[in-house]
């Protein structure tokens, strides 16, 4: 499903679910109801989403989810390469659907916590120059630039440099920590 970076995954949303119930059975789980209802919940995500933002709304269901159903549930969605999981600092995992997606990097705002995906082909290609010259085989990569996005300037929050490096759950909206 997932290959080397910057190739798009080729299942569709409609053979995820019997691609997720294969994954399973191999290694000896079922599809449960609860399992199917956070597949399909997250899967129906266009954005990048938290275990707890999830399991919250999904407590709103008529036949709700554990808190734990969904942390175990997104592991094994990940493992199965159905979504991708990212680390934007702050102690929180951020998931996002992998079908259909082409590799990309993030601006994360540490001021507000908005995270914009980007594409450059140049990035990619300087990437791609230093590994050859290293002697390097890249499997995959991440790129993430933290920093502070275009309302948060205008709103007058700058990059403080006591707190600059510091993930956006430590700094507060006006750059000090907590």
């Amino acid at each position: 499903m997932n290959g080397k970076d910057g190739g798009e995954r080729e299942m569709t949303r409609a053979q995820a679910p019997a691609a997720f119930e294969k994954f399973l059975r191999g290694r000896g789980l079922k599809l449960t109801r609860p399992r199917w209802v956070i597949l399909e919940a997250a899967l129906d995500r266009r954005d990048h989403f938290s275990a707890d933002e999830l399991a919250d709304r999904l407590r709103k269901n008529p036949r709700p989810v554990s808190k734990a159903s969904v942390y175990r549930t997104l592991a094994l969605l990940k493992e199965s390469g159905l979504l991708e999981e990212h680390d934007f600092g702050g102690g929180r995992k951020f998931y996002e659907q992998a079908l259909g997606r082409t590799h990309h990097d993030h601006l994360v705002c540490i001021g507000c916590g908005q995270i914009t995906e980007f594409q450059n082909p140049r990035i990619e290609h300087m990437q791609d120059q230093v590994t050859e010259r290293e002697g390097f085989v890249s499997v995959f990569h991440s790129l993430k630039i933290f920093g502070y996005c275009r309302a948060c300037r205008k709103r007058g929050v700058s990059a403080d440099p006591q707190t600059a490096h510091l993930p956006r759950e430590i700094v507060g909206i006006h750059g000090s920590t907590t």
